[in-house]
């Protein structure tokens, strides 16, 4: 009788791990079919335009001014978005838009982000900070939401590569750097990369804008973290923005970023030059255009005046490059 128990026990044994074994070695096509990567069209790559109209752009609405803003009569709710660090939400406006609207830590930081990009001639997504918004569907208030237009006829293709693109080693490439780590931006993987697809009636062709679709890591504390440490990412901590700098040392005409983060490697190359470049276009900001990228993200007043300061104090280290090489070619001459 034990001898049939202990043989009972052993068959169920066997038959129960040769019911695992091909969830193991083959798994479901739910599992194993990652999802398909999108091939982008035919066009005209474009990453950068010059904003010959910079010192008279206006921060505070943005790329899309005030007549883009959402219409707030009537927010609906369309779908909860997937995936990522804060919660979003798909919804139409009462004018028809869609948008995706991102609620918690990041919502603030990425709307001046935006901004910031914009002004020197990037090509983010249109963002605005709401206050306070009603969505129907999820019948409740949400309090300082950034709202992300998705405006029709311009598709979104997911990905592009920091390392592998079509502007590696071009100086605007090398801008868009320098602008990661004014903004203290951590998150600077490959996902958060997007190339917008949308018709240029001028040249009768598509036109693909590259663009860095989610910097809602930015305005944090980030430096000098070493890789045998934990990294808790950070993000809109104004405190911590203020009180950080942007450039260690300039060595072999290559700027040494205090910015150091897991992708590291992708700073080591950038010459004085190149941001020398970003600079020209930075140091065109005055006081107020920079304090209204903050006021435009419900920012108190004290902390418009810190991180607006505390940008500006980053232009000036970039200023201050030149005469660091000239010191030094004094020194050695």
């Amino acid at each position: 009788m034990l001898a049939q128990n202990t043989w009972r026990r052993w068959t169920l044994l066997v038959v129960g791990l040769a019911l695992l074994i091909p969830a193991t070695i083959f798994p479901n096509e739910k599992h194993k079919k990652k999802k398909d990567k999108q091939t982008l069209p035919d066009g005209i790559p474009v990453l950068w335009r010059a904003p010959s109209d910079i010192k008279n752009r206006d921060l505070y609405w943005g790329e899309g001014g005030k007549a883009q803003q959402p219409d707030l009569r009537k927010v609906t709710l369309i779908e909860k978005e997937k995936g990522g660090y804060s919660t979003k939400y798909r919804v139409r406006d009462a004018s028809g838009r869609e948008w995706v609207v991102k609620l918690g830590k990041e919502a603030k930081g990425e709307t001046v982000a935006s901004r910031l990009m914009w002004a020197v001639g990037y090509l983010p997504d249109v963002n605005y900070l709401v206050p306070r918004v009603h969505v129907e569907g999820l019948n409740k208030d949400l309090e300082n939401v950034r709202f992300g237009l998705r405006p029709k006829g311009v598709k979104r293709v997911d990905g592009w590569q920091w390392k592998k693109n079509p502007f590696v080693g071009s100086r605007e490439f090398q801008g868009m750097k320098v602008m990661m780590a004014l903004l203290n931006n951590w998150d600077i993987k490959d996902s958060n990369n997007k190339v917008a697809v949308a018709r240029n009636n001028k040249i009768a062709d598509n036109e693909l804008r590259y663009f860095v679709s989610d910097l809602g890591g930015s305005f944090g504390k980030v430096s000098h973290i070493p890789r045998f440490l934990y990294f808790k990412p950070d993000r809109n901590n104004p405190k911590a923005y203020a009180r950080t700098r942007l450039i260690d040392k300039v060595k072999d005409d290559r700027v040494d970023f205090h910015y150091k983060l897991r992708r590291k490697d992708l700073f080591k190359n950038i010459t004085v030059d190149q941001a020398q470049w970003m600079n020209g276009w930075l140091s065109r900001l005055s006081d107020r255009q920079l304090e209204d990228a903050f006021r435009a993200a419900n920012y108190s007043p004290e902390e418009v005046r810190m991180m607006s300061r505390g940008v500006r104090a980053r232009i000036t280290e970039l200023s201050s490059l030149r005469n660091t090489l000239a010191r030094r070619a004094r020194h050695h001459s």
